[in-house]
């Protein structure tokens, strides 16, 4: 089952430099699992040692927050797009680098902020 898996800058030492990598897996877990296997390391800055997405991480199914599709349970598919991004903060700039590293997502991102905007007031 081939899953794209889309890398933030933060984490491509672990690639070699590719923003993209293919894995595979029913799960999450199991995705993160076999890209481990061959991107030693990756996992441990993606899952705590409890067993838990870090919270400082947001990963996307399919422009999904996974947080709502079961975390590490979340089922793929094959043909899935994973969107690993790191959390950021900071308002405007802080959105911007976000979609700056999932464009693909840009959309998704822009609508997550509009929200947080109109929940801050």
């Amino acid at each position: 089952m081939a899953i794209e898996v889309r890398i933030p800058t933060i984490l491509r030492t672990y690639t070699g430099g590719a923003k993209v990598v293919e894995g595979a897996g029913d799960t999450l877990n199991d995705l993160l699992t076999d890209l481990d296997s061959r991107h030693g390391g990756l996992r441990a800055r993606l899952v705590t040692d409890a067993g838990a997405l870090h919270r400082f991480v947001n990963v996307y199914v399919n422009d999904e927050d996974v947080r709502f599709l079961g975390a590490l349970d979340a089922k793929l598919n094959d043909g899935d797009s994973v969107t690993i991004l790191p959390a950021v903060a900071g308002g405007a700039f802080g959105f911007a680098a976000a979609a700056a590293i999932a464009s693909h997502s840009a959309a998704a991102i822009a609508s997550r902020a509009s929200t947080a905007r109109v929940a801050a007031r």
